[in-house]
């Protein structure tokens, strides 16, 4: 009897070539670009990276503020590690919750003041790192190129929309 693996080789399903050379490629940037992401902001802010998503998606909002089951879908997470998070930021006063007064089903994250501040001190370090590691070794054409990669891989992998920044 053959394995699994064994009968995906026997029928053509193995990555091989330009599509192993490309998954290689993607993965090893999947392991190294948040490790450095949150690396940086670990030691510039006391923050995660997921943490400084979650507190700029906060600062853009209108009032500073989402409901958690929106906020987790920005964030593509699921509400456990999003409420974690959300308690880690309140612990250091950067945001709180607040049962929704409009619908007492849901639960809004507000950014604090000292929240606003936090994510306003740890964005230019954070942009001039994804500015060096990212788009400085990318042509306008590959910037271009890499947003529709990312959405397209994103959409096959969940077709809810991406969260997108708020336009200017």
């Amino acid at each position: 009897m053959s394995s699994p693996s064994d009968q995906a080789a026997l029928s053509g399903q193995k990555l091989s070539g330009e599509k192993l050379e490309a998954w290689a490629s993607l993965a090893t940037l999947l392991e190294r670009l948040p490790a450095a992401l949150d690396a940086q902001l670990q030691r510039d802010s006391d923050m995660s990276h997921f943490e400084h998503g979650v507190l700029y998606a906060l600062d853009t909002a209108p009032d500073r503020t989402l409901r958690m089951s929106v906020l987790a879908g920005y964030a593509s997470s699921t509400l456990s590690r999003l409420s974690r998070a959300v308690t880690r930021l309140e612990k250091k006063g950067w945001a709180r919750r607040v049962i929704d007064p409009t619908d007492g089903r849901f639960t809004l994250a507000i950014l604090t003041d000292a929240g606003h501040d936090a994510v306003a001190a740890s964005s230019p370090g954070h942009e001039q790192l994804v500015e060096r590691l990212v788009f400085d070794a990318l042509t306008a054409a590959q910037v271009r190129q890499l947003t529709a990669i990312s959405r397209r891989i994103s959409e096959a992998i969940d077709a809810a929309p991406a969260w997108r920044p708020p336009a200017p």
